[in-house]
């Protein structure tokens, strides 16, 4: 399991990719924070320190790439295309960007669960 040790702090999403992640409420246990891609557009590189439950306000289909532009995953590809209201887990991310290649805006909420 990755620990904030892990990436260097500015390659968090708030530091390294602030046009599309936001700080909603932090706390000793979880920091929630708004990512909101619009359609087009690619996030800086960045990482997500954290496990977390990701609430989808709107679903675009995305390509995440690594540091070096290799495809890391291709949503037109995956079996689950959540849908607005709809929740999922993921673990922690490793440095990434992330390109919206579908019509809407890719937004999501997440409540990322801090290692203690």
């Amino acid at each position: 399991m990755a620990t904030i040790d892990q990436w260097p702090m500015e390659q968090d999403a708030l530091i390294a990719a602030p046009k599309h992640h936001t700080l909603l409420y932090e706390n000793e246990f979880v920091r929630v924070i708004d990512a909101n891609i619009p359609a087009g557009e690619t996030t800086a590189l960045h990482t997500h320190q954290f496990p977390a439950s990701h609430y989808f306000l709107s679903w675009s289909d995305f390509i995440r790439y690594d540091g070096e532009g290799n495809v890391l995953a291709d949503s037109r590809s995956m079996d689950l295309k959540p849908a607005a209201g709809t929740a999922v887990w993921s673990g922690p991310l490793a440095l990434h960007s992330l390109s919206n290649i579908g019509n809407n805006s890719l937004h999501v909420i997440s409540v990322e669960i801090k290692n203690k």
